[in-house]
């Protein structure tokens, strides 16, 4: 099975892995069938986790992959990483102020963006969704790399990245869902839009790694794109999430442990 993967076009298994971590945001999102709420300090200690993995994410999978593939490209080796990282949280910043969206556990009154009318579950959806686009886009730039044939990029790695993400999209799912299902909606109308959240990862995913292969140049910067759209994402939702319902301690724990489990899997599979 895995010979039969590796045949894969790169852009094909990105889109795969895509699926994977989609379909992981999807289990999370069942949780509502089993229960009706969650523990708050559980839920805050897996986003903490989450951010965790991100964070680690986006040095170890990411940025220090940019840094050395920029080795002999005639610019120091720093300014990819910066450029990329920049320009990630930009976009990220841009879509934000584009598109109306709501952070889950924030009022009505502090929906994001232009001014609209539209429901609070529109908003609520939107926002996780925003949040999953730099997490497919790490996944495809990732399977991507390796149709450039660099040194730094290999099979394993990307494997460890989209298992890595796909591990944090679990608590994603189930703090869309449960708390949607709290809200007074079917446990069958929860889950579905706990899961429609992480849709657009297999589409990022896809475009990304086709970015890659079609232009291999701007591989370094791609991969810290992804990295600052992510740090971005951890910074503005994840981490305040976690720390607003008198749990933060908690929820830093379940940082340092989500950084570890990333740190690991990149290291010892990459």
């Amino acid at each position: 099975m895995i010979e039969s993967f590796q045949a894969l076009n790169p852009a094909l298994q990105a889109l795969l892995a895509g699926i994977f971590t989609w379909g992981m945001t999807a289990l999370g999102a069942a949780a509502v069938f089993l229960r009706q709420e969650i523990d708050r300090k559980v839920l805050d200690w897996m986003l903490g986790f989450a951010g965790g993995v991100m964070i680690a994410a986006s040095f170890w999978s990411l940025l220090l992959p940019s840094i050395e593939m920029s080795s002999g490209s005639g610019l120091p080796e720093w300014i990819p990483a910066a450029a990329g990282f920049l320009a990630g949280g930009l976009f990220l910043r841009g879509i934000g102020m584009t598109l109306p969206h709501l952070h889950p556990g924030r009022p009505s009154g502090e929906t994001e963006g232009p001014t609209t009318s539209w429901h609070r579950l529109t908003l609520l959806i939107l926002a996780v969704t925003i949040h999953n686009i730099p997490e497919g886009l790490a996944v495809g730039v990732a399977f991507g790399a390796l149709a450039a044939g660099h040194e730094t990029a290999s099979l394993a790695a990307a494997f460890a990245l989209a298992l890595g993400i796909g591990i944090q999209n679990f608590p994603e799912g189930m703090a869309v869902s449960i708390p949607l299902r709290r809200e007074g909606f079917t446990q069958m109308k929860s889950f579905w839009y706990g899961q429609l959240s992480g849709v657009v990862e297999p589409v990022a995913a896809l475009i990304g790694a086709v970015a890659v292969i079609f232009a291999a140049p701007i591989l370094p910067y791609a991969l810290a794109f992804a990295a600052g759209a992510m740090i971005f994402v951890v910074v503005e939702d994840v981490v305040p999430e976690s720390q607003m319902h008198g749990n933060a301690d908690l929820a830093t724990m379940g940082a340092l442990v989500g950084f570890v489990v990333m740190m690991v899997l990149d290291v010892g599979l990459g």
